[in-house]
C-alpha cells in the first residue's frame, strides 16, 4: 500500500488493522530471528532491514546515499511480499529455501527472483522466514553483495 510514512510505526498506523496485525507480526519475526549489525529503516517506502553505513559506508550502489538493503516487507493491494536480497544473489540459499518450502506450506510458492508473495495471511510460513532470516549476517551479505561486482 502507497505510504509517505517516514517511520516504521507511521507505515503501520497507516494500514488498516487487518494488514497492520500480520505486519507486525512479520516485522516482529524478523527482529527475533536476523542475526545482529542488520538495522531497522523505511526503504523504498518498505519496512526493511540494511546494512547500516557504519558497517557499510559504500552503501547501495543504486543509490550510495541509502544504506545497503538486505531484506523488507510490504502489506500491498492484494498481496503480502517479502523481498529477501540473499535468496537473488546466493543460489546456496535460494536452494536452501525451495527445498525447506514444502516442509512448511503446502501451498504452491509464489516467487520472483527476490519476492516471495503471500495471497493470505494464513498461507505465511512465518517460522520458515525466521529460519530464513537467521542465514545470512551483515558481514556475508556485504561479501555476496560484493562478489557481484568482482570481474571475472
Amino acid at each position: 500500500m502507497a505510504t509517505q510514512a517516514l517511520t516504521i510505526d507511521g507505515l503501520l498506523d497507516a494500514l488498516p488493522n487487518d494488514k497492520r496485525q500480520v505486519m507486525v507480526d512479520l516485522l516482529q519475526t524478523l527482529r527475533v530471528n536476523l542475526p545482529q549489525g542488520f538495522e531497522e529503516a523505511i526503504s523504498y517506502g518498505m519496512i526493511s532491514f540494511v546494512v547500516p553505513k557504519s558497517l557499510y559506508p559504500a552503501g547501495y550502489h543504486c543509490k550510495p546515499e541509502l544504506p545497503l538493503p538486505f531484506i523488507s516487507i510490504a502489506a500491498q493491494k492484494n498481496i503480502y511480499a517479502l523481498y529477501h536480497m540473499g535468496i537473488y544473489a546466493e543460489p546456496s540459499l535460494l536452494n536452501w529455501f525451495l527445498a525447506e518450502w514444502p516442509k512448511h506450506s503446502d501451498k504452491k510458492l509464489d516467487m520472483g527472483k527476490s519476492c516471495i508473495r503471500f495471497k493470505k495471511p494464513e498461507h505465511i510460513p512465518f517460522e520458515l522466514i525466521g529460519l530464513l532470516a537467521q542465514k545470512m549476517t551483515p558481514q556475508a551479505w556485504i561479501a555476496t553483495y560484493e562478489s557481484a561486482f568482482v570481474k571475472k
